[in-house]
């Protein structure tokens, strides 16, 4: 069963719970799981900036077991293409959305709540450019 795991979690600059349920009013969610002290994470997160430029789509970060000024200043320091971030400190999160490590990414489409796509390991061009198709279609 692919359907979506609706979660919940604290926001990493307002400490606000946060419900994947209320906060997204697009055709598809990507959602990053993220960490700053994974090296693949910086690699591949000029791609989810340019991502960002899509109005069909909204891009949720998933903070994994990270620290939270680390968190920021990964941010801070690469910019934000998130439209959300929520603190996964103990990854459980990620381990009900049946993610192994960082980063993975999940294209969801919310109107089923299915997740349509999975990416393990980093964003590169190709995918980038697969997931601007799958947003078109």
């Amino acid at each position: 069963d692919n359907k979506i795991v609706n979660f919940k979690g604290d926001d990493l600059y307002s400490n606000k719970i946060l419900d994947l349920n209320n906060i997204v009013d697009t055709k598809f969610i990507l959602i990053n799981i993220w960490a700053s002290w994974c090296s693949p994470c910086r690699s591949e997160h000029k791609y989810i900036l340019q991502l960002k430029k899509n109005q069909q789509l909204s891009i949720i970060g998933l903070n994994y077991k990270d620290k939270v000024q680390n968190a920021k200043n990964f941010i801070l320091e690469l910019g934000n293409p998130y439209d959300f971030i929520i603190k996964d400190k103990s990854g459980t999160i990620s381990i009900e959305l049946g993610a192994y490590g960082v980063p993975e990414t999940f294209i969801v489409n919310t109107e089923t709540k299915k997740v349509i796509y999975k990416y393990i390991g980093p964003i590169d061009k190709e995918i980038k450019s697969e997931i601007e198709k799958i947003i078109r279609s």
